[in-house]
């Protein structure tokens, strides 16, 4: 029976403990979208997940999409990020990056000046988000030639170069939450002609080739990737979400990547859990909604490899050692989680058995 605290390897990867923490926007990054000092002491204090898979970050200017979100495309990020692997590196941590490309979701106020919107088909998201200067819609996203698909996706192997340059472990492509490859998965989003669109084979095709491409740049045992089938985050719709990922699933099955990361989010078609061990192999890392019990029974039933956590990992830094203990939980503060500041963010309290805390649910 696999316990939640047994290691276990995920194609390169090696973890001490089956706890991920989930990737989750924080909007915490620099002035030239860099991280910060705060940042690095933010991952180092939760070292003791299994595996931190970090907040999205942008593999170019073009994938910006929120307000102080950090990237992965100049030295300056990559210095900086190199202090957050180094913190939770000495801390004997693991962590790989999340790379995001937001496509049409993106407010141009929070983008480089010379920065485009772009998208599988010239559709905006009905989306408003923040800015510096308040709440704004998305940019009208222009459609990407099938020309200019090449080079997107030779920036998302470069920035995966960058990353294990950097420091990580490994990269997780955001392939959910309504972002660039998920906006060429949908049918919502992808109304093209060409290649790259119509069938579902044709839909899945970028995402595809960007894994494709990440895994001929690191190795394919450093590469994982998220999804939610059907879900309709960041107002997205797919008329065909069992026939678009049966054919994204069949033909990434055979690269040997690490693992997929899936947000189990149930719609009418589909059980995603049960749809993705129809389909896959491969290791899986679960989340969406778990608790300790219910993490550890899908471990010991063998339905998952790994579970991940967000919300309980960003008021628990030390979260793995209170599982362990069977400590109390403390509560996040939701008003601080998009703060900008070092509260709720790096002034959580760890564990003590001699020091009460405020508990949770």
């Amino acid at each position: 029976m696999a316990s939640i605290f047994s290691p276990i390897r995920l194609g390169d990867l090696t973890l001490n403990n089956r706890v991920v923490m989930a990737p989750m926007t924080r909007c915490r990054a620099g002035v030239n979208d860099e991280p910060t000092a705060d940042m690095a002491e933010y991952y180092r204090q939760r070292a003791g997940a299994g595996l931190i898979v970090s907040e999205g970050v942008q593999p170019s200017i073009h994938g910006k999409g929120y307000f102080r979100t950090p990237g992965i495309h100049t030295p300056l990020q990559m210095a900086a990020w190199r202090a957050v692997t180094a913190g939770v590196r000495a801390a004997g941590g693991s962590i790989v990056m999340q790379l995001m490309h937001c496509g049409r979701v993106g407010a141009a106020g929070n983008k480089d000046p010379w920065a485009e919107t772009v998208a599988p088909s010239a559709i905006s998201s009905r989306q408003a988000l923040y800015t510096a200067a308040g709440m704004a819609p998305c940019a009208e996203p222009r459609a990407l030639a099938t020309a200019e698909i090449a080079g997107v996706i030779d920036e998302m192997a470069a920035a995966a170069r960058n990353a294990r340059a950097a420091g990580f472990d490994g990269v997780e492509l955001h392939a959910t939450s309504g972002y660039l490859p998920m906006q060429f998965l949908a049918t919502g989003t992808n109304q093209r002609t060409d290649r790259y669109g119509g069938s579902p084979q044709n839909r899945a095709r970028f995402v595809i080739e960007v894994l494709e491409a990440m895994a001929a740049a690191i190795g394919s045992g450093r590469v994982g990737f998220r999804i939610s089938p059907g879900n309709g985050y960041n107002d997205m719709e797919d008329e065909e979400p069992v026939t678009t990922y049966t054919a994204l699933l069949r033909a990434v099955e055979p690269l040997g990547l690490a693992y997929l990361h899936l947000i189990n989010t149930p719609i009418p078609e589909l059980e995603p859990l049960s749809f993705v061990r129809q389909h896959w192999t491969g290791p899986v890392i679960g989340n969406g909604g778990l608790t300790l019990d219910s993490a550890q029974k899908l471990l010991s039933d063998g339905r998952l490899e790994a579970v991940s956590f967000g919300r309980f990992f960003i008021s628990n830094p030390d979260l793995v050692a209170r599982f362990r203990n069977g400590a109390p939980l403390v509560e996040p503060d939701r008003g601080t989680f998009y703060s900008g500041d070092a509260r709720g963010f790096t002034d959580y309290p760890q564990w003590s058995a001699d020091v009460p805390v405020a508990v949770g649910a």
